[in-house]
């Protein structure tokens, strides 16, 4: 069959009418389209538009599916790649069955929410939901089936039989029904069975017929022996493909002399059952309502014409069964188009089916996820420089990132993507909109773990620059110690120092308190945490320590000139002590850096226009300092003398 190149559909956008230009701005996931009317004093917007590529992402009803496959995915990624063949397919096999029971007891819930509401596009938006996984399950299933399965038919009768269960919601009703041999569904029970190779089932439901009519005991023995003995080949038996095959002639070919010799002629409808299991093609095509899709006629007729089917003449048989069952006018819907790419085994063809039909990433991502790690699938390298595991995944994952919760996830799908998965990382936390600082955490957890340091230099700043305007300085210093950012953590110690000396307390006291070394981070900074701990000695009433630490900021030039005013008028409790505090050195010190900085504020006194009152404080202050000083260094000498003598 010749490969049909798809194309998606294209999707008109009414969004610019006639005269006016179209603008637009992209989005992480979306697209913002807009009309703009070009006037004199700027441009002017009727209409927005948004365009999402990944809708299912916002859907509350499928947020089970992706969390819950996203613990498979991460749990398929820890099988270790040197182990045997042999001993990883259990554990594929496994987890691909794991994904399947994620999809339909997603599908269930669906169906309930459907069932249950009351608004008609409600129910039919669900409806569409579950049409979807349907169809993704059974692609998913028949991969399963072809890919990673021994026995071919055997699983192919179970894949058939699990999405044709309506056949036991009919078999219960007969069977609860007064008479069920003469229930009008009796007889389509039976057939369907038989359709899908369950003869054990319709061998039980046979004797109950049987049982109301006597007089053709001997036809219905007839047919239970037949059906009794069909054989059905296991490759894990003893049996080999060879004795298989000349058993089943054997009972192909008694079967058709029954039906030569008229054994079922009075009754037509066990003639119709001895004509299905002699693999009737007629027959079969007569009984489209049972089987329903042409899927179904296919597996019917391998499992009664031929059982020993090869994998490659899956194609010619799936392809023969599509023309025989639909309609000649009818086209072949996408998922036929898939199911015959599954059967040809062109894996990339059904991927590349799947992600033009479907309307997320989510399934080819994950398949093709799985058939890499099974080395099923040959991973040849795109365009743009990726294989095909990895495009996927990465699309998929950028999808999630659009979501404000589901975000998380994605972070794990980049981790397993080596090439690109951490530029792609990096390029969407840019995005995601730090709306508290606990979501901000978790994302600097993210890149701290990760070794991300531009990313975590970027969100530090961010958060630090939104905590300094709501003026919760406390928490914008730690943010910017965080980002190490030396410039804007002076920034913040200024306010610090600013507030001190506006109310004469520090705030956040437990932040300054524990600094420790990341005061290093900037002078000012350095000074900020020393001038606290010049507070602390103070308190504790350990004076001599607290002068030497104050001395030590000015002589040091850690504290900023500005403050230096502040700094001696905190010396003052210290210089009116009745024990000396100050050596004489130290107080010498003290009034070296007082008349320094009365010569620079002089100086600079012409060009300013100080109100007369500061100039009155200023001025007070600086007697008060000078009187103290002097007084404490006459204390001091003859301190000093009296212990020399």
């Amino acid at each position: 069959m010749e490969e049909v190149d798809v194309e998606p559909a294209v999707t008109n956008i009414p969004a610019a009418s006639d005269g006016k230009h179209l603008g637009f701005a992209w989005g992480p996931g979306d697209i913002l389209v807009y009309e703009t009317l070009y006037k004199a004093s700027g441009s002017g917007c009727s209409f927005i538009h948004e365009v999402r590529k990944d809708e299912d992402i916002y859907s509350p009803n499928l947020r089970k599916l992706f969390n819950e496959s996203h613990h498979i995915f991460v749990g398929l990624q820890t099988i270790r790649e040197d182990l045997p063949s042999k001993n990883k397919k259990p554990q594929f096999v496994s987890i691909s069955k794991n994904y399947r029971s994620v999809i339909r007891a997603c599908m269930e819930e669906l169906q309930q929410v459907a069932v249950s509401t009351k608004d008609a596009e409600v129910a039919t938006q669900y409806g569409n939901q579950v049409s979807i996984l349907l169809a993704i399950e059974l692609i998913w299933n028949l991969c399963e089936v072809l890919t990673l399965s021994g026995s071919l038919l055997l699983h192919l009768l179970d894949w058939v039989r699990l999405h044709k269960a309506d056949v036991d919601e009919k078999a219960a009703e007969v069977l609860q029904s007064e008479s069920p041999a003469e229930h009008h569904d009796y007889w389509d029970v039976v057939v369907s069975y038989v359709l899908q190779g369950r003869l054990e089932e319709a061998r039980q439901m046979l004797v109950k017929q049987a049982t109301l009519h006597p007089a053709a005991r001997k036809m219905y023995k007839l047919m239970d022996t037949l059906l009794s003995k069909m054989p059905f080949y296991n490759p894990g038996g003893t049996q080999t493909l060879t004795e298989f095959d000349v058993k089943w002639r054997h009972w192909h070919g008694e079967v058709n002399r029954c039906l030569q010799d008229n054994s079922f002629a009075s009754n037509q409808h066990l003639e119709i059952i001895c004509k299905i299991i002699v693999g009737d093609e007629d027959t079969l095509l007569e009984h489209k309502e049972l089987l329903s899709t042409w899927y179904h006629f296919l597996v019917t007729r391998l499992l009664f014409s031929h059982p020993t089917v090869k994998p490659t003449e899956l194609h010619y048989y799936a392809q023969s069964c599509m023309t025989m069952f639909l309609d000649a006018r009818s086209v072949p819907e996408p998922l036929d188009n898939i199911l015959l790419a599954a059967f040809e085994f062109d894996i990339h063809q059904v991927i590349k089916e799947c992600s033009i039909a479907l309307n997320n990433w989510w399934f080819v991502a994950h398949l093709t996820d799985l058939l890499d790690h099974c080395k099923l699938l040959q991973s040849h390298n795109l365009h743009f420089g990726s294989n095909l595991r990895e495009f996927l995944l990465l699309e998929y994952a950028s999808g999630l990132f659009t979501h404000h919760s589901l975000w998380q996830l994605a972070v794990d799908y980049f981790d397993n993507c080596p090439e690109f998965g951490r530029v792609y990382l990096g390029l969407q936390i840019e995005h995601i909109p730090l709306d508290t600082e606990r979501k901000a955490l978790k994302v600097l957890r993210i890149c701290e773990q990760r070794q991300m340091s531009e990313q975590v230099r970027s969100i530090c700043k961010i958060m630090a620059m939104r905590a300094l305007r709501n003026n919760r300085l406390g928490s914008a210093l730690s943010w910017s110690i965080r980002a190490k950012d030396a410039a804007f953590a002076t920034l913040i110690s200024e306010r610090f120092l600013q507030d001190y000396c506006t109310r004469g307390t520090f705030s956040d006291l437990d932040l300054i308190d524990n600094l420790g070394p990341a005061m290093l981070l900037s002078d000012r900074l350095t000074f900020l945490g020393k001038y606290r701990e010049f507070h602390k000695l103070y308190g504790e009433k350990r004076f001599s320590e607290a002068a030497k630490l104050l001395l030590s900021l000015m002589t040091a030039k850690i504290a900023p000139r500005s403050f230096w005013m502040t700094l001696l008028t905190d010396a003052l409790p210290l210089l009116e002590q009745k024990e000396v505090i100050f050596s004489a050195d130290q107080t010498h010190e003290l009034m070296f850096c007082l008349e320094e900085l009365t010569s620079s504020l002089n100086h600079s006194a012409p060009g300013t226009d100080k109100p007369t009152q500061d100039e009155d404080i200023e001025q007070t202050k600086v007697e008060l300092l000078r009187l103290a000083l002097a007084r404490n260094l006459a204390m001091a000498i003859i301190k000093e003398g009296t212990i020399e003598a």
